[in-house]
């Protein structure tokens, strides 16, 4: 489910990474995991690719459905909060974090961590449904944290990021939040 109701955003989310293969690159709160499948065709052979999701249940999931690539060492995955990613300072050459900030208490360590990971060349992108829209829907009155798009861009943008909005249309109105390193 989560992967066909996003499909269309995941995808966008990783053409706006413009990966051209050999990058390292993760999914940050990978849900369904098809961005994982996305961003290990986009890398390529020679690249590799981490899911870091905080639910153990779905990094459990994901072990069963991704075993090829694990196996061949071209996945890793890791069980942590955005809040505490466990890479090495710039170590990333892309990313990308769909629908997962609804779940952040606090941001700003979360956008710090964003911004820490990723190599000074290199590009992220943070996917959030127009604040609005969500509201009106029920499932978000339960554990949802909604944010001005413009109070999100800000965070991102105290943390050293320099940030694009890449506004998508369709059943939602959803905002793309290209970032990369302003170091």
């Amino acid at each position: 489910m989560l992967n066909k109701g996003n499909a269309a955003t995941i995808r966008a989310a990783v053409e706006a990474l413009e990966l051209t293969g050999g990058e390292t690159a993760a999914d940050i709160g990978f849900g369904g995991g098809l961005g994982l499948d996305l961003l290990l065709a986009g890398t390529g052979e020679s690249g590799r690719v981490h899911g870091v999701e905080p639910s153990g249940d779905m990094v459990t999931r994901a072990r069963r459905t991704h075993a090829a690539a694990l196996a061949d060492g071209r996945l890793e995955l890791h069980e942590a909060p955005m809040e505490a990613l466990p890479f090495p300072d710039g170590t990333l050459d892309g990313w990308i974090s769909l629908n997962t900030i609804y779940f952040v208490a606090d941001l700003a360590p979360a956008a710090r961590e964003l911004a820490r990971v990723l190599a000074p060349s290199g590009r992220g992108v943070l996917g959030v449904a127009d604040p609005d829209w969500m509201a009106s829907q029920a499932f978000t009155k339960h554990n949802f944290t909604l944010r001005p798009v413009a109070e999100v861009v800000a965070t991102l943008e105290a943390s050293d990021l320099t940030v694009e909005d890449r506004t998508l249309t369709g059943r939602m109105p959803y905002h793309l939040l290209v970032c990369r390193p302003t170091r």
